[in-house]
C-alpha cells in the first residue's frame, strides 16, 4: 500500500482506512512518515521493514494472514514506483494469500508540486522519464542513454541520485545536455523540513553541496524544473476557446 511522499494527508482514504483497522503493520521505517502509525489500532502489531530482509517480511505477512489477521504493508510513495512490490505480490500468490494494491503519490508527483510545476507542460513536455541513478545496484540502461529525450521535450525526474550527483551531471552531459538546462532538487517533498534547489546543469552540484543534500530526494531535469522560461509559449489547448472538442464545440462570435 503507498502511503504517500511524506505528508500524511497525502496518503489516500482507502489507505488510512486499513491502517486504522490492520491488525498488522508492516512499514518501510527510513521512508514512511511514523505519523501515520499513529491512526493504528492500540493492539495492532508494528513491524519496521528497514531492517528486514524479503523472507522475513513475507513470512510476517503469510504467518498473519494464515492467522485471519488483515496485514497493511505501508510502502513510501507508490509501491509500483521502486517499491519491491513484485517480489511480495508473488509470494503472496505462492502462499494463496488474497491482496489488494492501494496506489500512492510518489515523490516525482510531490516534487512537482512543491516547485510549483508540472511534470507536462502543454506543447513544450508532454512525455516524462521515471529512472534512478545507482552505484551498487545494476540496472539496465543510464542516464546517458535517456538524457537525448530532454532534448526533444521529454521531463526526467531521477530517484536515489542526489548522493552521486556529480556522477548524475556527468552522464547527463555524456547524454547531450548543455550546462544550461533547468534542473531541480527537491529534498523530502511534503514534509516539514522539505528543501528545494533550483539551478542547471552548469551549477546544480555546487547548489546541492552547500545545502548539504544526500539523500531523500529526487532531481528534476528539463523544462518543468523552471517553467518560467517558457511562461509565454504555453497554452492549453484543452481549454483555448478557438479549439474544439467533444464536451465543448467551437465558440462561435455573434457576429460570424
Amino acid at each position: 500500500m503507498g502511503s504517500g511522499p511524506g505528508d500524511p494527508e497525502l496518503i489516500t482514504v482507502k489507505g488510512k482506512q486499513y491502517v486504522e483497522q490492520a491488525d498488522v503493520i508492516i512499514y518501510a521505517g527510513s521512508l514512511v512518515n511514523p505519523t501515520i502509525l499513529s491512526w493504528a489500532k492500540h493492539n495492532a502489531e508494528i513491524h519496521d521493514s528497514s531492517s528486514l530482509t524479503l523472507n522475513e517480511i513475507v513470512e510476517i505477512m503469510v504467518k498473519s494472514a494464515d492467522e485471519g489477521k488483515l496485514v497493511a504493508r505501508l510502502k513510501s510513495g507508490d509501491g509500483g514506483i521502486y517499491g519491491a512490490l513484485l517480489e511480495e505480490m508473488w509470494a503472496l500468490e505462492a502462499s494463496g494469500i488474497p491482496f489488494e494494491i492501494v496506489p500512492g503519490i510518489t515523490a516525482a508527483i510531490a516534487a512537482a508540486s512543491v516547485l510549483p510545476s508540472e511534470l507536462t507542460i502543454p506543447k513544450i513536455s508532454q512525455s516524462v522519464i521515471i529512472t534512478r541513478a545507482s552505484l551498487r545496484v545494476p540496472m539496465k540502461g543510464s542516464l546517458r542513454d535517456y538524457a537525448h529525450h530532454v532534448k526533444e521535450g521529454a521531463t526526467m525526474v531521477i530517484y536515489t541520485g542526489v548522493h552521486i550527483i556529480e556522477k548524475v551531471i556527468d552522464q547527463l552531459r555524456e547524454g547531450g545536455l548543455d550546462d544550461s538546462v533547468p534542473v531541480a532538487v527537491v529534498y523530502r517533498a511534503t514534509w516539514t523540513n522539505q528543501k528545494i534547489v533550483k539551478g542547471t546543469i552548469g551549477d546544480i552540484v555546487q547548489k546541492v553541496k552547500k545545502e548539504k543534500i544526500y539523500r531523500d530526494s529526487v532531481i528534476i531535469v528539463g523544462i518543468s524544473a523552471n517553467p518560467d522560461i517558457v511562461k509565454n509559449e504555453v497554452r492549453s489547448s484543452v481549454y483555448d476557446p478557438s479549439h474544439n472538442h467533444s464536451y465543448r464545440p467551437w465558440k462561435v462570435k455573434e457576429d460570424d
